[in-house]
């Protein structure tokens, strides 16, 4: 009897906080209970969205997965990119309620940041229809998160001077074939290796074994500007901030979490390395350091942190009008798969509201009440000597892990008391 009454009570306090969103990564495969146990008395939905897909088409399917119905990634946009404008029917949505009036917290890790960013954006546009609106999103925490592109997508094979394209021989084009054949195979492979393609018609029951061999030639959807690779491009980037994509809904709250692993090259030099210590995961250690030593000056075109960068070794030289400027290191520091600068949030600092705590101070790990909560401002906290995938989304029970999901527990409910006047 008391057993029942205290199932009774735990269900009762499920059903009166708001729920939260998780969306992973670039080829994640979604796994809810995992996360419904860091977060015992809160509702989590896990978002199966397209793990190589666009974070335009990742957005749709997001929006339909929560409220249900069948996809549509707009005319528009389907015309533009040569595919299907229907995707998938969700006959029942994770949060069919889901409005301004019964809004959801989101979590993002990776490339589940921007397409987060992307979804509001849509909603602020009335994409999927006049009730469409971005306070429908109460808040916004992300996890080592793609906001302006990696270095690693060019290190995996995506041309630095004609993306989308990719060079032959590379991981990026094993990457693409391995997909295509998934893809054509989908009818009797697990859910897991979902790539929510119907809208390209990959499948062996849409298209032909010839189609399926000129693809794997040349990907007509991973050579795109509608694929995850080139979304996480310096220049897909630049495009989607020169639209005004990724700027702070005034009632929306805002975190990230920025991981790094490696360190300063020199005092003298602002480019980073992963301790050989890290060798043990010889991908993680070669990708890092490749991002730590990337050359920006061989991308065409330049992004635009770097148009007015001009290199210099005498500190003498630096001037603070922008025509001489050095980049700051965190452009090269990067948790092994993605730049420390990219983590913070969309856009330049000077082009958005931000707080970035000191690492030195850093204790949101600790206490979450020592920032109060503020909508329309990012707040940035960073993770020292953490990688990729040491907080989330992966579990393995560390320190580190268990006072992340207990901090972001009680964020969310200090958020969840807290009235947006």
């Amino acid at each position: 009897m008391v057993m029942r009454e205290k199932t009774r009570d735990c269900f009762a306090e499920v059903q009166s906080t708001i729920p939260i969103v998780v969306v992973e990564g670039f080829m994640a495969a979604s796994g809810g209970g995992r996360y419904q146990k860091r977060l015992p008395d809160r509702q989590v939905f896990v978002a199966r969205v397209g793990p190589a897909s666009s974070i335009h088409d990742r957005a749709c399917e997001l929006y339909y997965s929560i409220k249900g119905g069948m996809v549509d990634y707009g005319e528009e946009h389907s015309s533009c990119f040569n595919h299907g404008r229907y995707g998938r029917t969700y006959p029942q949505g994770l949060y069919p309620q889901w409005s301004t009036s019964k809004p959801l917290h989101f979590l993002g890790h990776s490339m589940g940041g921007p397409t987060i960013i992307k979804l509001a954006s849509l909603l602020a546009k009335g994409t999927f229809g006049p009730n469409s609106h971005p306070d429908m999103i109460l808040s916004v925490t992300t996890v080592s998160a793609a906001f302006r592109g990696t270095q690693l997508v060019y290190t995996l094979g995506m041309r630095v001077d004609r993306a989308p394209e990719v060079r032959p021989h590379t991981a990026g084009r094993r990457l693409a074939r391995g997909v295509h054949i998934i893809s054509y195979l989908a009818p009797i492979m697990p859910k897991k290796w979902d790539f929510h393609a119907e809208s390209r018609g990959l499948s062996y029951k849409d298209s032909d074994f010839k189609t399926l061999l000129h693809q794997l030639r040349k990907s007509d959807w991973a050579e795109s500007r509608d694929a995850g690779p080139y979304d996480v491009t310096f220049e897909s980037v630049d495009e989607r901030e020169k639209d005004g994509e990724g700027f702070c809904n005034p009632r929306t709250y805002y975190r990230s979490y920025a991981a790094c692993w490696t360190k300063r090259k020199s005092p003298t030099d602002a480019r980073h390395v992963p301790p050989m210590t890290k060798m043990l995961g010889v991908s993680r250690f070669l990708c890092s350091r490749s991002i730590g030593s990337f050359d920006f000056s061989t991308l065409r075109p330049s992004p635009s942190f770097w148009k007015h960068v001009r290199p210099f070794t005498d500190e003498k030289n630096a001037s603070q009008d922008g025509l001489l400027l050095q980049l700051g290191e965190e452009y090269w520091a990067n948790d092994g798969t993605v730049p420390v600068f990219s983590q913070w949030h969309p856009h330049d600092c000077s082009a958005t509201k931000c707080i970035h705590h000191d690492p030195l101070e850093n204790n949101a790990m600790e206490n979450p009440f020592a920032d109060p909560p503020t909508p329309g401002v990012w707040h940035v906290h960073s993770l020292p000597d953490a990688h990729h995938r040491a907080v989330f989304p992966l579990y393995l029970g560390t320190e580190r892990q268990q006072k992340f999901w207990r901090e972001l527990n009680q964020y969310l409910h200090t958020i969840d008391d807290s009235p947006i006047i």
